[in-house]
């Protein structure tokens, strides 16, 4: 079970005052001062809730005011960023394993890249007529102009032609065609005639670095994310190239094409800047294409999905659900119906309805019992680290200590049942609650790539705590996504209407690995099954740590503590990756085992898609 329901760790991160929603009348004012109840998180007092509740689906990521058009397409697409960096070219490249001639191939490609972008710093610098952003752009591709020369030298010593032997592959072309095309004024939604004037082609010059400035960020992105792996290498073998893009030099040239990029768009209508946007996102596609185009030698252990066989393996998705498919914890859904829908105090009850307290008696109660589950539930916690810390990883002594935790759970859930407070909610109410559901961002896209994908035999498996299990389904299936298996437990139902009594499925971490395990001894002998797990919270450290690959999304500081308390160890994702990749290059991925006391920790549902499915 999880009562709280928001908690300032999860206002801050959300595009809205406060993670709430109004499946009613929007006109209609609903507020509280409401402690709320949440079973993997701590209460953390009364919070007020606004009447707009999230009912929308999610919104791009937060922006503050005043921010450039460079810094907000960045923001917008940072999805691509993380494909980017997850291909399997510079994963390759980061561990020290790419092969000498796939580089040799890429450095080539990226030659003939560069002279186009010359090319279009060229036309942006004639397009403009600020004196100043002249001079910056002509900087900018000096810049460039140097670091041809770099290529070159290396490129002779190698000795490639360049004209002979590295034509250029159909990424690279795509990619220079869009510079060259943007350049010259060929942009989608802008007719030529219009970029007659002085004013009109600095629009065009804004268009091309539009085009441009996202190699820019990207590289110095990447150069930056790279440099750790150079920590404790005596020899590198691509050191030369990460110190390059990770340098004080090349991180000031993307912020100078920003500043640029800022400076030139300042004028601009809404729709022109609209315009920006779709360049800045086509330049981003184009690059991960470029990075997916460069001929591996070595095999690359990413994506998880890449060597799948659909007549030979299996790949079983689990997934938690509140707090790591949602915004909102689904305890404060089923509170807020009931907030809204309970009778005043004076109000008569149809004959025959299931009897329900009225607003005030809620309020109480729900208040009793978020103070008792968060008092109870610390306690427990602490009770669990005063233990004996493990000095290896120790997945027998934490089953057995997490017994503790699910008698908790237990008595907690049966407190809410012998309390009434989930009575007389209404089922409709509850579907409309779960269809306005926000998810996380990237959450739906992961999900549906894996179902609309005729290639991949997998399963989708979500486990959770939540009391009703149609508030689920119904959030799933307003994505589209409805070939999951719900494990959860279900509210009992009198003509539409909930009595109250939930039928108790998956209450606890023991029974949350034991529906993991028996899924999987329910799966058929005749396929390789690789097994990855996808959660928040200390509910879920026991399958998290039996799955091939445990992913952990968020930062729950009890997680982590009772983790480290039984030896397992947390590794970000990507440097775990890359760790791998060193390691085991060459093998497939059977080198993803369960029981080994590591888990990956993630920071978005993005990164969890570029790990698993690729971009």
């Amino acid at each position: 079970m999880r009562f709280l329901l928001l908690s300032p760790r999860l206002v801050n991160t959300l595009p809205i005052p406060n993670p709430v929603f109004s499946f009613f009348n929007s006109n209609a004012l609903f507020r509280f001062q409401f402690p709320f109840y949440s079973r993997q998180s701590h209460y953390l007092g009364s919070t007020i809730i606004p009447p707009t509740m999230a009912s929308a689906k999610p919104n791009k990521s937060p922006i503050e005011e005043g921010v450039g058009v460079a810094r907000r397409c960045w923001i917008n697409f940072n999805k691509e960023s993380t494909f980017a960096l997850y291909t399997p070219f510079v994963v390759c490249l980061a561990s020290g394993t790419l092969n000498l001639d796939t580089f040799r191939h890429y450095i080539a490609q990226d030659v003939h890249f560069l002279k186009t972008f010359v090319q279009a710093y060229e036309a942006a610098e004639v397009c403009t007529d600020d004196d100043d952003a002249k001079v910056g752009i002509s900087e900018l591709r000096k810049n460039i102009v140097d670091e041809l020369k770099m290529h070159d030298a290396v490129l002779k010593e190698w000795g490639i032609d360049l004209v002979r032997e590295c034509t250029l592959n159909p990424a690279t072309a795509k990619y220079t065609d869009f510079l060259l095309a943007t350049a010259s004024g060929k942009v989608e939604g802008v007719k030529a005639a219009k970029l007659a004037t002085p004013f009109e082609k600095t629009k065009l010059a804004a268009y091309t670095l539009g085009a441009l400035t996202p190699c820019m960020r990207l590289y110095a992105y990447i150069g930056k994310e790279l440099q750790v792996f150079l920590e404790g290498e005596k020899v590198h073998p691509y050191k030369k190239w990460i110190d390059s893009y990770s340098s004080e030099g090349f991180q000031a040239s993307a912020l100078q094409t920003e500043d640029l990029l800022d400076k030139l768009s300042v004028s601009l209508t809404g729709e022109e800047l609209d315009i920006i946007e779709k360049l800045y996102h086509q330049a981003m596609k184009l690059e991960i294409q470029f990075f997916l185009a460069q001929p591996l030698v070595q095999k690359a252990i990413i994506p998880l999905s890449k060597d799948h066989n659909p007549m030979e393996h299996r790949l079983t998705i689990f997934s938690d659900f509140d707090l790591t498919c949602t915004v909102v914890d689904s305890s404060a859904i089923l509170a807020e119906i009931a907030i809204i829908t309970a009778p005043k105090s004076d109000q008569n009850r149809p004959e025959n309805q299931i009897a329900r307290m009225s607003l005030a008696d809620f309020r109480n109660t729900w208040g009793d019992l978020s103070k008792q589950y968060t008092e109870e539930y610390e306690q427990c916690i602490e009770k669990m680290l005063l233990t004996e810390k493990a000095e290896n990883f120790d997945y027998v002594r934490l089953h057995r200590t997490l017994e503790q935790l699910s008698d908790f759970e237990k008595r907690a859930n049966s407190r809410v049942v012998e309390s009434g407070v989930l009575k007389g909610l209404n089922l409709e109410d509850i579907k409309r609650a779960g269809q306005r559901m926000v998810l996380q961002d990237g959450c739906t896209n992961f999900f549906q790539s894996i179902i609309r994908n005729e290639n991949l035999n997998a399963d989708i498996h979500v486990l959770s705590y939540c009391w009703c299990g149609d508030l689920i389904r119904s959030s799933f299936s307003s994505g589209g996504i409805d070939g999951l298996d719900i494990h959860a437990n279900e509210f009992m139902f009198q003509e539409s209407l909930s009595t109250g009594e939930i039928v108790m499925k998956v209450e606890s971490p023991i029974d949350k690995v034991q529906a993991f395990s028996k899924i999987l001894m329910n799966c058929r002998n005749d396929k390789k099954n690789l097994t990855v797990y996808i959660g928040d919270s200390v509910g879920d450290l026991l399958c998290l740590l039996e799955a091939d690959v445990g992913i952990v999304l968020g930062s729950s500081s009890s997680l982590r503590r009772v983790g480290n308390h039984f030896g397992v160890s947390f590794v970000p994702l990507f440097p775990g990756v890359v760790q791998k990749q060193k390691m085991c290059a060459g093998v497939d991925s059977s080198s993803w085992m369960g029981l080994s006391g590591v888990l990956y920790t993630a920071s978005s549902w993005a990164e969890i898609h570029a790990f698993v499915l690729g971009s």
